[in-house]
């Protein structure tokens, strides 16, 4: 079918679930934001997912995920659940921006990065219970967990990145044996430091992803548009992705105004195109999507383009994100007839 919808990761957790108002990106952990006691959290978390799964069902959406509900963030579940990291005593790095004077407090790694059980697994099994529909599974990558890490047991960024990208394949493997019908591996980072991300970050991604059993995606963006609100027309890095043993590569274009030229350089790969506006509860018409969508038809095909959200959807609220999946959906809905047989 063309025109596919999905998420790319995250939905809207619940105020009864999670604190918004407290809600950023932490990168280590941060249980104060948890608003239901430890006895009762995971029965909760797993009522909160069914809901999330029922409202991108309800909407129509074609490929679902659990709504990275039990997540405080997209990369601390993964990254603080590994040995050889000191979470009593974290690290610091400078912010994602490039003029950024921020600090952020990040996991420090004292001993080698080892996976000694599955991470996200029961939760895809879950996942795959309560759903007939495909699911995409969504893992930090490795470069980005290498860039939110302080090191002080490798003593190389490319090894670092390398002992991350082990432990990454492994979790993908069990994901899709665990029921995943697509694993996507988030790296943010990526484009947030390109000149580490060529020199290293490339040769790990390829290693996470080499001889991977399932369809895969890498999701790239600028950040979270609740928290990011500038960003330029065009990636630094997009087009060096295009090399990767990778099935699909996922994009913003909606906030950004994406300039789709770089799209060409995606002679194989399917692109999950971000059509919808994470920076506002405002939700765009059908039409607009629609015209979203047509923008990158100019330099990729039909059969090529998947529809989703810019980003993860949680900062935005739930039924504002709701909303803003229907109209995607009755926008695939529209270029399906305008484009048929393509």
């Amino acid at each position: 079918m063309l025109f596919t919808t999905t998420l790319v990761g995250s939905y809207p957790q619940p105020d009864w679930l999670i604190d918004r108002a407290k809600l950023r990106v932490p990168r280590v952990r941060v249980p104060e934001l948890w608003r239901v006691s430890a006895d009762h959290l995971g029965e909760a978390q797993d009522d909160a997912t069914v809901l999330a799964v029922r409202a991108q069902e309800e909407a129509g959406i074609d490929v679902v995920t659990d709504g990275e509900i039990r997540r405080e963030s997209y990369s601390n579940y993964f990254g603080t659940r590994l040995d050889g990291i000191d979470l009593q005593n974290p690290g610091v790095t400078r912010g994602r921006g490039p003029s950024s004077t921020a600090t952020v407090v990040i996991p420090r790694v004292t001993g080698p990065i080892v996976r000694r059980h599955p991470v996200d697994v029961d939760d895809m099994r879950f996942l795959r219970s309560i759903t007939t529909r495909p699911v995409r599974a969504t893992i930090p990558g490795p470069f980005t967990l290498s860039q939110l890490s302080q090191d002080e047991y490798y003593g190389s960024d490319a090894a670092l990145a390398l002992a991350y990208a082990a432990v990454v394949k492994q979790e993908m493997d069990d994901l899709f044996r665990a029921g995943a019908d697509v694993v996507q591996l988030d790296e943010p980072w990526m484009e947030a430091r390109p000149e580490r991300a060529l020199a290293f970050g490339l040769p790990a991604l390829r290693a996470a992803l080499e001889g991977a059993s399932g369809v895969t995606a890498v999701h790239i963006c600028f950040g979270y548009g609740a928290l990011v609100p500038g960003r330029p027309p065009r990636y630094a890095f997009l087009r060096h992705l295009a090399g990767l043993p990778v099935n699909q590569v996922s994009i913003e274009s909606a906030q950004s105004n994406l300039d789709c030229r770089d799209l060409e350089n995606f002679e194989d790969q399917t692109v999950i195109l971000g059509v919808l506006d994470l920076s506002t509860a405002e939700v765009e018409s059908a039409g607009t999507v629609v015209e979203r969508v047509e923008r990158a038809l100019h330099h990729v095909p039909p059969d090529r383009v998947i529809l989703a959200p810019d980003c993860g959807m949680k900062f935005l609220p739930r039924q504002a994100a709701a909303e803003k999946l229907r109209s995607m959906v009755r926008a695939a809905e529209i270029l399906r007839a305008r484009y048929p047989g393509n």
